[in-house]
């Protein structure tokens, strides 16, 4: 879908897909015109009596529709009742149900009795029939979009109004990385000393594009820094040293990189409340959010206890019927923990006890984000694991969930996704990377380097 407007009216045909990833979409289309055939009517009841998690939003989709045509005859239904305008839109488009069971079938090369089928007939019906006016088909299933293209559909798109980039090559990255030495690029700055803290003012040209906590490294490993404020004539960056930064640590574990290290201060900052770890698989971001958990709630007691938590393969919908407690049934699809728990305490003299004990002192909780909803997590430490796979909808679930004094860490691999409603540009991990980049209470960090074994590193970058 363009976000650009346009004076030139179009029409918008949904496919359900659409409304599950974000059930007000039809309100997003400015002044075009959106139909809903009724084949994705059907789709959405079908949907919403499932024990899924999609099934609320095709409750949220359905609400949302009746809110708008609840005072609608069937004539204006079929002819169009305007939108809710949006924010300054001066005008509002119209909501079309069509009942695309009586079209007269525009596609005889497809069995007419497949739904994604239906939608595309109807699309191509409203091409026919609202000539010159152009209609475009909006759904995210890709192989739905080149069969329509191949039915003879002349516009097909897929739904990016909550697409914040269009490549995930672009997805800021928590850090910026001078070439060269920092100190000659930077020029004439002031700098002051606040306690055993040191802080350099430089001019806003040196980074126009700098976002708050946004960290600094240079490539002859001789700065490191971070964005403490910013305003229209400067930047205040708090120097962190580079050796310094490097000597962190963080129960018994120190950072094998700078990638590493600034993951590390992120966590163990406590005026940061969310920390986003992005990489590769082997990067280390599960074991060193792990390793600052352990050191925040035990030996700085400054949290009651550690929840993981992360999707089931089902998209976070079932845990299963099967006898055990959550913590049980969810042990399974967190063994990354558990593995990285065995990690931090392989050299104990009785590693299996000491894991056990740990997971007592540190109260580390198993929960599946299925359960998430409705709870208010206070003054803890919530590590939610392979979050790429989550939808935006579903992480502010989670985040939303978060009392006072409790700190989310979020990672993922955005290389990783089985999700089948999601891809890179869609995942709710790069919405909330995308969404929370300038906030205060708020860090990123993009750990580059495989440093799992060279077998992983090999298989990351050649395979």
């Amino acid at each position: 879908m363009a976000r650009r407007k346009s004076k030139e009216k179009k029409i918008y045909v949904l496919d359900t897909n659409i409304l599950l990833h974000e059930p007000f979409a039809f309100l997003n289309f400015q002044e075009h015109d959106v139909v809903i055939p009724m084949t994705v009517l059907e789709e959405l009841d079908h949907i919403k009596d499932r024990n899924k998690d999609v099934s609320r939003d095709a409750r949220v989709a359905i609400r949302a529709l009746e809110d708008v045509l609840k005072d609608a005859s069937p004539d204006q239904m079929l002819q169009g009742v305007p939108v809710p305008r949006q924010g300054e839109q001066k005008q509002g488009g119209h909501l079309i149900i069509v009942n695309d069971h009586h079209i007269t079938d525009e596609i005889p090369g497809l069995p007419g009795g497949e739904n994604d089928h239906l939608i595309i007939n109807t699309a191509l019906y409203l091409q026919k029939e609202k000539s010159p006016t152009k209609v475009i088909l909006v759904t995210k299933d890709i192989n739905m979009r080149l069969k329509a293209k191949g039915a003879g559909l002349k516009l097909v798109e897929d739904y990016r109004t909550d697409q914040l980039i269009d490549d995930v090559r672009f997805l800021y990255k928590g850090y910026y990385k001078f070439s060269g030495d920092f100190w000659s690029q930077v020029g004439e700055c002031r700098s002051e000393n606040e306690g055993r803290e040191t802080y350099h003012y430089v001019n806003r040209s040196v980074l126009p594009n700098a976002y708050i906590n946004e960290y600094l490294i240079d490539e002859a490993e001789g700065f490191a820094g971070k964005v403490v404020a910013i305003t229209d004539k400067e930047i205040r960056i708090l120097d962190f040293g580079y050796e310094r930064l490097m000597h962190r640590h963080a129960w018994g574990i120190h950072p094998k990189n700078v990638y590493q290290a600034m993951a590390m201060q992120a966590l163990m900052d406590p005026n940061i409340d969310l920390v986003v770890l992005t990489g590769p698989a082997g990067c280390g971001k599960t074991l060193i959010a792990l390793a600052a958990a352990l050191e925040l709630v035990i030996e700085k007691g400054m949290y009651d206890k550690v929840i993981v938590t992360r999707n089931t393969p089902e998209i976070a919908e079932s845990i299963g019927f099967l006898p055990g407690t959550e913590e049980e049934k969810m042990a399974p699809w967190l063994a990354a923990i558990t593995d990285s728990l065995e990690v931090l305490h392989k050299t104990d003299e009785h590693p299996h006890a000491s894991v056990n004990y740990i997971m007592e002192k540190a109260n580390i909780q198993f929960k599946s984000v299925n359960f998430m909803r409705g709870r208010s997590i206070q003054n803890a430490i919530v590590i939610l694991d392979e979050c790429q796979n989550l939808s935006a909808a579903q992480l502010k679930t989670i985040i939303t969930r978060c009392g006072e004094g409790t700190k989310l860490i979020c990672s993922g691999n955005l290389s990783q996704i089985d999700s089948n409603y999601l891809t890179a540009v869609t995942s709710g991990l790069t919405y909330i990377v995308e969404r929370f980049k300038n906030f205060e209470g708020s860090a990123t960090i993009n750990l580059n380097g495989v440093v799992r074994s060279r077998l992983a590193s090999f298989a990351e970058t050649n395979l």
